[in-house]
């Protein structure tokens, strides 16, 4: 049974020393002593290259990763390899095409995620080419393969009166259900949201607003507040987000904190007054935004897939191309993704990866 984030072999449990602490449901299996693991194969950035690697989102699951991202069509497609340096040349597979009506051209932004013994991907497309509001849609595979094959759930009811929704994706909170986190515009300004789950396919509810584009850094040529995206860390659900307009080299990422009480309260999230990742003249690194993240698979480290540019006049289209690195923590248990890193710099890769 696929799980997203587990030791490939006996072995390298015993590497771990064989102890392992387990973390609630937010949280994954992290070996005692990590440093004893092996990192896998090297890569370079870019991880994929273009045209299909923008808004990456991928697991691991059963000795492989699984990656998709915006293919700007009606495919859904995915690269699957047993490495994550692996992915780069790995070929595309379409694991469904979408059709006419609820959701059928354009695809953007797909989010994979295991729930409840299945995997769902999530995504926003347009009913029809040029028509009508971008939604977000879901699919659920028939069965535990992550390259499916895949039957269409139909869409989540996000905004009212069937508004525009993007970039969805799960939360997981201690002690409360599942939350769908997404990207609206409300009163003209785009900001984040948030629905309860009553089933990976449905919410219960049109979404609330967590977010807004208040500070300086998220409003570079555009006031922007998109891609949110969890991760987690002792225990802690932290909502990591895109800030300021793509079309700039200033697209960055930003973070929430969930400080505990109702998910749907804006009350209950602290925003961090700065950005956590952001551009690097001296890398050559431009709008880096729209991340995912994913444990190695020994569940040592945590990792940031993202995309960015390498000039400052690329926006936001198929010049994008998705990168990966370690992240770290600051000591109040936020992430720390660093600086990105310039491509073709080599990197290790992530722990226990083989």
């Amino acid at each position: 049974m696929p799980v997203m984030y587990r030791w490939k072999t006996a072995r390298r449990m015993l590497m771990a020393a064989g102890t392992v602490i387990l973390a609630s449901v937010l949280g994954t299996a992290v070996p005692a002593s990590p440093a004893l693991a092996a990192p896998g194969p090297s890569f370079t950035n870019p991880l994929v290259g273009s045209p299909n690697s923008a808004d990456p989102s991928i697991v691991y699951s059963n000795g492989n990763w699984y990656y998709v991202a915006t293919t700007w069509s009606s495919r859904i497609v995915m690269r699957t390899a047993s490495t994550m340096a692996g992915l780069k040349n790995a070929p595309e597979r379409t694991v469904f095409t979408l059709g006419a009506g609820p959701g059928c051209c354009t695809m953007w932004a797909p989010d994979i995620q295991w729930i409840n013994n299945r995997w769902y991907l999530y995504f926003s497309a347009e009913p029809s080419p040029g028509q009508g509001q971008r939604r977000t849609g879901v699919l659920e595979s028939n069965g535990t393969d992550p390259l499916g094959p895949y039957t269409y759930r139909g869409i989540l009811n996000l905004e009212p009166n069937n508004g525009w929704a993007i970039d969805g994706s799960v939360v997981r909170f201690n002690g409360w259900p599942n939350h769908f986190v997404y990207s609206a515009f409300r009163g003209g300004e785009q900001g984040l949201f948030i629905a309860p789950m009553s089933s990976p396919t449905q919410v219960s509810r049109n979404g609330v607003r967590i977010s807004s584009p208040t500070l300086s850094w998220e409003r570079q040529g555009g006031a922007v507040n998109e891609g949110p995206y969890a991760v987690y860390n002792d225990g802690k659900t932290f909502l990591t987000y895109s800030a300021s307009s793509c079309n700039t080299p200033d697209y960055k990422l930003g973070t929430l904190t969930w400080t505990g009480g109702d998910p749907m309260s804006a009350a209950s999230w602290t925003k961090r007054s700065t950005p956590i990742f952001q551009r690097s003249d001296a890398n050559g690194v431009y709008g880096p935004g729209h991340a995912s993240f994913a444990r190695s698979p020994d569940g040592a480290e945590t990792w940031i897939i993202y995309h960015a540019n390498s000039s400052t006049s690329q926006g936001c289209g198929t010049t994008r191309t998705t990168r990966a690195q370690k992240i770290g923590w600051n000591s109040d248990g936020t992430p720390n993704p660093g600086t990105p890193v310039r491509t073709g710099v080599t990197i290790a890769g992530p722990s226990g990866d083989s």
